[in-house]
């Protein structure tokens, strides 16, 4: 079982604190978040009340990944149509990327992803999330996009994820992460019976200090990451 390097980007996660034992921190194909376990309350420490959202963070932002994924035949995936997206590979926002994607036990599929917007919010947003101080002096950004079914298999409750911020510069912005509802960025994993043709869309939080902006998104899903050999680029979007 191999756990995805999260480069040192800054990393949230909220939720609801009964749902926090439930988060992973493996993976088999590089679509399945990793992410640290949530930490308990200190001695003498409440922990919160069931139904109430916590959160953590772990170390600093760094750079993107070096690689090379080499995508130069343009071969789309069993069943699938358009050219797969090439290693390190730019779109503008609004332009769609052509991805090979496996999830579980659903293997071979492919998907259209395309970053739709990215709008700013105010760090009152995340009051309901009980993280003030793990996002303090940051500013969340809500990284909107798109995912369309252009292959034959069915990847249903499958969970997109990996889609993160770039800073002016293309340094990594910080990452929040959801467990339950957050209306102001709902990302619910794909319904059932999403098969070729289906569309959803999807809300990824970035994470800015006070006085920057989150400019581009990056993908860095399964093979467009360091877990491929040779190690691969994500996808940007600016």
């Amino acid at each position: 079982m191999s756990t995805i390097s999260m480069r040192k980007t800054t990393v949230v996660a909220a939720g609801l604190a009964v749902a926090a034992s439930l988060v992973l921190t493996g993976c088999k194909d590089g679509n399945e978040e990793a992410l640290p376990a949530a930490p308990s309350a200190p001695a003498g420490q409440a922990s919160q009340p069931a139904g109430q959202p916590s959160g953590y963070a772990s170390a600093p932002a760094g750079s993107p990944s070096a690689g090379g994924y080499d995508g130069s035949t343009g071969a789309p995936a069993a069943g699938g149509s358009g050219a797969v997206a090439k290693s390190g590979q730019a779109f503008k926002i609004g332009e769609a990327a052509t991805v090979p994607f496996s999830y579980g036990s659903n293997k071979g599929g492919q998907i259209a992803l395309t970053v739709t917007g990215i709008e700013a919010g105010t760090p009152a947003d995340l009051a309901p999330l009980n993280v003030a101080d793990k996002v303090k002096g940051q500013t969340p950004f809500y990284i909107r996009y798109t995912v369309k079914n252009t292959g034959n298999t069915d990847l249903s409750f499958a969970s997109v994820g990996h889609i993160k911020g770039l800073l002016d510069g293309g340094s990594e912005s910080g990452v929040l992460l959801t467990i339950g509802k957050f209306e102001k960025c709902p990302n619910d994993s794909l319904p059932q019976g999403f098969t070729n043709g289906k569309t959803q869309t999807g809300c990824a939080i970035a994470l800015a200090p006070t006085g920057a902006k989150v400019t581009g998104a990056e993908y860095w899903g399964d093979p467009y990451n360091n877990l491929s050999s040779p190690p691969q680029k994500g996808l940007t979007w600016k």
